[in-house]
């Protein structure tokens, strides 16, 4: 039975406070009630301690998972359908449709005046296979490693909906042919007609809104549509860190495109 299916263990959670809802700007509503229509909520369960091991470092951090109410709702449907129709077996396609976001607090972040933050995108062929093809393996856990060392510590916004820059991973594959066929990384998605970056930063601002509130925050960050989109999203005291990690050889080219597109990346960040 997932936990948030079952009223009982629902319960549970609210009345341990492991589970809570806010609304788009980061203000916690009442998780036990129906959120106000038409109103974007996510509900957010935690914290989970969660020891980390990677890249030979050993981190202890605080996990919340969340996801927008909307797609629970739509979970709680197909598996009051399942259990009707006797369909167990079929309940992992609750998790087909649910973009399931996580924060990592790291430190003494809620009582930091200005904690490290990384705003980290999904991308299954870095972060897990290793890929050097990008740097967002490296730069996931060079982020980790800085803002444990870091005095006020911080946190990591892990978007799990941010695959190939928000266009999934099956166009990500199509992108990488044509790009060994000798597009870039953003003429690859022109190609297959999609925006050269399409990641929707507003479920991360309202996480932010919550955990950091009104205080300063420093951004690792080489993207300026993301400082953009959080700015435009309320978060007005954002302060953007390089963060350069993990280049090489095979990824070089891509991050030649990033630079002409418009990321802080100097010739000396990416030259060998």
């Amino acid at each position: 039975m997932f936990t948030y299916i079952d009223p009982d263990v629902r319960r549970r959670l609210i009345d341990a406070g492991k589970l809570i809802r806010i609304d788009a700007e980061g203000r916690p509503t009442p998780a036990d009630q129906p959120p106000v229509p038409g109103a974007r909520a996510i509900s957010i369960l935690g914290p989970i301690p969660l020891p980390l091991e990677l890249a030979g470092c050993h981190y202890e951090v605080s996990w919340y998972a969340s996801v927008r109410h909307t797609e629970l709702a739509a979970a709680q449907e197909l598996a009051d359908d399942l259990r009707e129709s006797n369909g167990q077996g079929s309940f992992a396609l609750l998790a087909s449709s649910m973009a399931v976001n996580s924060v990592l607090l790291i430190g003494d972040a809620a009582n930091a005046e200005k904690p490290l933050v990384r705003v980290h995108s999904s991308c299954l062929t870095g972060d897990v296979f290793g890929s050097q093809r990008c740097e967002c393996g490296p730069q996931f856990a060079a982020a980790l490693e800085r803002i444990s060392a870091d005095p006020q510590g911080g946190m990591i916004v892990y978007m799990s909906g941010h695959e190939g820059r928000g266009i999934g991973l099956w166009a990500k594959a199509a992108t990488y042919v044509l790009q060994d066929a000798g597009e870039n990384t953003y003429q690859a998605n022109r190609s297959l007609g999609l925006p050269d970056d399409c990641r929707d930063f507003s479920d991360a601002a309202s996480l932010l809104k919550y955990f950091v509130g009104d205080r300063p925050f420093r951004l690792l960050t080489n993207n300026p549509k993301k400082i953009s989109d959080l700015k435009s999203a309320g978060l007005a005291k954002v302060t953007p860190v390089k963060h350069v990690s993990g280049v090489g050889d095979a990824n070089r080219r891509y991050l030649s495109a990033k630079k002409e597109w418009g990321h802080d990346l100097d010739p000396g960040d990416i030259e060998e």
